[in-house]
């Protein structure tokens, strides 16, 4: 997924945008990653919401070489790019943009970086999917065990009308898995994988009795951790993929993107992020 290399090229800016920001490790990761590429670029946070995000766009110079979006970015931004990678099309919410010779090119970092995070925890099979919430996460996670050959997902939501653009987007996958919507507390058919894009305090007991019916378990959230979830997944014997997980492997294919290095250093990557969650626990 590389972009031509601009290690060569001296000092450049690159952030993460979104609202509310202050959670973010991206700019642990990156900045990471920068250090052991020998890169001397940077890497911050801004608060941007979807009605400041056009000004923001604009007002980037020369210097800039990439953009990391977070909710409520991804699909918003859309309509402002130049041109759209193939997987960003496929999922019509981008969570990367690389800025070179005046464009702005989306990109979806998230289909993938969920498939490699699930691989790098199981190898077992993925086919039948629960997945809680119905946003641009769940579509694009869809979307990544779709590649690693999810058939069938059930997405559990508050609001089933809220869940059209994700059922929009598995329908839009090669392999187009069948999907139903059904409201949370529903009764769910049997599956290989659970999968939560809600925040931890939505995470009911209908959701975290979930757990004991799946062999995997993907929280996609990495602050608060362990969330009731991830605890009931470690309660049952679950094999657990965390946020963390997904957010290093999406940042690893943002860096290479951004930066043109053959391979990130998922590693290192990772190690900082660790460290800079356990700060956060002292």
């Amino acid at each position: 997924m590389a972009s031509t290399s601009l290690s060569g090229t001296g000092s450049r800016r690159c952030a993460v945008l979104g609202a509310p920001i202050g959670h973010t490790l991206s700019p642990v990761l990156h900045r990471a990653a920068y250090a052991e590429l020998g890169l001397d670029w940077s890497y911050d946070a801004h608060e941007v919401t979807e009605q400041t995000l056009p000004g923001f766009l604009d007002g980037l110079d020369e210097s800039w070489r990439g953009l990391s979006l977070t909710m409520p970015l991804k699909r918003a931004v859309v309509p402002l790019l130049d041109t759209l990678s193939e997987r960003a099309e496929q999922a019509g919410a981008a969570n990367t943009v690389v800025l070179a010779d005046r464009r702005r090119t989306g990109h979806n970092t998230d289909v993938p970086g969920a498939a490699a995070a699930v691989r790098e925890r199981s190898d077992g099979p993925v086919e039948r999917a629960v997945i809680v919430g119905g946003g641009a996460t769940a579509a694009s996670t869809l979307l990544g065990l779709s590649d690693l050959g999810c058939r069938a997902a059930t997405l559990l939501v508050r609001d089933e009308s809220r869940a059209a653009a994700t059922v929009a987007t598995a329908a839009r996958h090669p392999a187009a898995p069948a999907v139903e919507v059904r409201r949370i507390g529903a009764p769910v058919p049997d599956a290989d994988i659970l999968v939560s894009t809600v925040p931890a305090h939505a995470q009911s007991r209908d959701v975290t009795a979930l757990a004991d019916r799946v062999g995997v378990v993907f929280d996609v959230l990495y602050d608060p951790w362990p969330t009731p979830l991830a605890r009931a997944a470690l309660e049952a014997g679950a094999t657990l993929v965390s946020g963390l997980d997904l957010l290093v492997h999406q940042a690893a294919l943002q860096v290479e993107l951004m930066t043109g290095a053959a391979a990130a250093p998922l590693a290192a990557m990772r190690r900082a992020g660790e460290r800079a969650l356990a700060a956060r626990t002292h």
